[in-house]
């Protein structure tokens, strides 16, 4: 399962659009509008003719929060005061934390006028055994100061969620908590409006938790959130989805994008590997983390993935690991080879300044399935397109596998060895999955 977050924008597009069929007698609009730089704002309005009647909220939408600490945040604005203000801010280099991009991406949606007191928490999270729901009923920008008004309730994998008394067990813990900002009891502020089980936040709750299943999340937090008439506002919207769960919720996601984090840039290279990935069933990641790094794991296996960048590291070279990733669950020889031809380009486009070898780490640990001798060869075939270039940039070439065919497949890189013209010292799996790590960085 890889977690990916999604932007505010998509995910109360999402919200807006399926909420009425979990929850009835209360309803969210959705009036929500994305501006980039190459947005047509005449398009925008068409699109969008609220934008010209109601007052109006504006801020980034790239995947960071506090943005009302940081003065990121625009209220209470009509659409010419909205365009002014992404004016200046577009394009404009902005640190959050200790991060710092360009602005690119704003949100546009109608100014909610609500006091402090109205707001209020709700987060979902997955996990291994259950999931949980947080609700608190205050909500805000200093929800972490107020964690102990924060309950929790667990929903066990595969149960129904109608069987719980959601709303029950809702007002029997937080009458507990402390409610600073209402000053009265939960019990009070759900008797305001009749019985826990028909307050609109017990509904709510429960129709958020099957929207969160079934359209595939992993993570949802919406903070703050306010009641207004009979619409249930979220004002700020965290969410993550499973986007393995694509060809089960895919459809309903519709046109999503799954954009990088604030201060994150996908290279060509990642963009290429991850297009190769969406083609196959087999799985190919990479990260590039310092292109002018020195050792370059190539690496079957998530979990072997992992181990080699902990291995490199514990070893004190954290600072010259150039990459991240995998190839793994059976990629033909097309596809290893594919994987394999990118990390070698960047690996071979400048010898180290100082004239220091470089690392090719080929490693994994004994596979299930996956034919080590197909594998192989599609990453013999890369090395051998590569030879000059690596005899250029001083390339020194461990290898460490096994599994089904591993003998025909380490047979193959112990001959190209001879042909290359670089040291390539080839194990099986009477070593240690991470030996060649330690030998190679020894030197």
């Amino acid at each position: 399962m890889a977690r990916r977050a999604i932007r505010e924008y998509d995910a109360k597009r999402l919200l807006a659009q399926y909420l009425p069929d979990y929850l009835t007698g209360f309803t969210y609009p959705g009036q929500v509008a994305l501006v980039t730089e190459d947005t047509n704002w005449d398009q925008l309005v068409i699109d969008n003719p609220w934008l010209e009647t109601e007052r109006l909220t504006v801020k980034p939408d790239q995947l960071f929060g506090k943005r009302g600490k940081h003065g990121l945040l625009g209220l209470n604005l009509e659409l010419a005061d909205v365009k002014d203000w992404i004016a200046e801010r577009m394009g404009q280099v902005t640190t959050v934390g200790q991060t710092t991009d360009q602005l690119t991406t704003f949100l546009i949606e109608p100014f909610v006028p609500h006091e402090p007191e109205d707001e209020l928490f709700v987060a979902i999270r997955t996990g291994r055994d259950h999931d949980t729901i947080y609700f608190s009923l205050q909500g805000g920008i200093d929800i972490e100061e107020n964690w102990d008004s924060v309950v929790q309730i667990e929903v066990p994998i595969l149960s129904d969620v109608d069987d719980l008394d959601v709303a029950g067990q809702l007002l029997a813990a937080l009458d507990e908590k402390p409610v600073l900002k209402l000053g009265l009891s939960f019990k009070k502020f759900f008797a305001d409006l009749g019985l826990a089980e028909q307050h609109p936040v017990a509904q709510f709750i429960v129709a958020l938790y099957k929207f969160f299943v079934d359209l595939g999340f992993t993570y949802l937090e919406i903070n703050p959130f306010v009641l207004v008439g009979d619409e249930i506002v979220p004002l700020d919207f965290v969410a993550k989805l499973d986007d393995t769960a694509a060809f089960e919720a895919g459809r309903k996601w519709g046109a999503l994008e799954f954009p990088p984090a604030f201060g994150t840039h996908t290279t060509p290279e990642e963009e290429y590997i991850h297009s190769l990935d969406e083609k196959t069933g087999a799985s190919l990641k990479l990260t590039v983390l310092k292109p002018e790094g020195r050792v370059w794991p190539l690496v079957a296996g998530g979990g072997a993935s992992v181990i080699y960048a902990d291995t490199v590291a514990d070893l004190g070279f954290a600072g010259e690991l150039a990459c991240y990733g995998e190839y793994s669950g059976g990629p033909n020889t097309d596809e290893t080879r594919e994987y394999a031809r990118t990390i070698l380009d960047l690996m071979t486009r400048e010898p180290d300044p100082q004239g220091r070898a470089k690392f090719l780490l080929i490693g994994g640990g004994i596979a299930n399935f996956t034919d080590v001798a197909k594998t192989f060869t599609g990453i013999v075939q890369a090395l051998r397109e590569y030879k000059t270039k690596l005899q250029q940039n001083n390339v020194k070439i461990y290898v460490r596998r096994g599994g089904p065919n591993y003998q025909e497949g380490l047979a193959m890189m112990r001959r190209l060895g001879e042909e290359l013209g670089v040291p390539v010292e080839v194990y099986g799996p009477e070593t240690h999955m991470t030996r060649i790590v330690s030998m190679a960085l020894a030197e």
